[in-house]
């Protein structure tokens, strides 16, 4: 147990027997009345943001959440086989938990994954990763990076917007929080 005054980003709060993680807090201690903590908490497993207030004091179950560098191994059927980069051990990860994850994860991309006793909660990807493009229309003559976008598919199927001049096979940088394209790579 630990009380709202312990609270940080990051904190994972068991609620009602669901998992919220805070994404935002802060301390309120107005002129008139009692001190009190305002939180943005996200939903482990729906991804559901809401707002909370909590009294200054307060008793609160926290959850331990364990978060592990692991590997990203191979897709079997629905779900991901994933390697812990410390003892070597695998676990299997349902495609649920993954989520838009797969969009860009290739074999090998070393990621976070945050357990919960045993149970994979969520994936945490690096911020970028480097896909190769398999495909794109032709560029024409005479584009520039300001004249506009087109569509182009990456390496794991996912489709993206990059500027007219990139050509298939070109390895691009992309945010895996959005999916959008932050420049070639040479």
């Amino acid at each position: 147990m630990a009380t709202t005054n312990d609270i940080k980003n990051g904190t994972v709060l068991n609620l009602d027997g669901q998992l919220w993680n805070i994404i935002e807090f802060q301390h309120v201690k107005p002129g008139k009345g009692g001190a009190f903590v305002r939180t943005k908490m996200r939903n482990v497993l729906s991804g559901k943001v809401v707002d909370k207030t909590f009294n200054a004091g307060l008793k609160i179950e926290t959850a331990t959440v364990d978060r592990r560098d692991y590997q990203y191994l191979y897709q079997d059927g629905e779900d991901f086989v994933f390697m812990d980069t410390q003892d070597y051990d695998q676990i299997t990860v349902p495609g649920s938990v993954v989520g838009d994850a797969v969009n860009f994860m290739l074999e090998n991309l070393n990621v976070n994954i945050a357990l919960h006793e045993g149970t994979p909660l969520y994936i945490e990807l690096p911020a970028s990763v480097i896909l190769e493009i398999t495909y794109t229309e032709p560029g024409l003559q005479g584009d520039r990076s300001s004249a506009g976008t087109k569509g182009a598919t990456l390496e794991t199927g996912y489709e993206i917007q990059v500027p007219l001049f990139v050509e298939q096979g070109t390895k691009v940088k992309v945010d895996t929080r959005d999916g959008s394209y932050l420049g070639r790579v040479s």
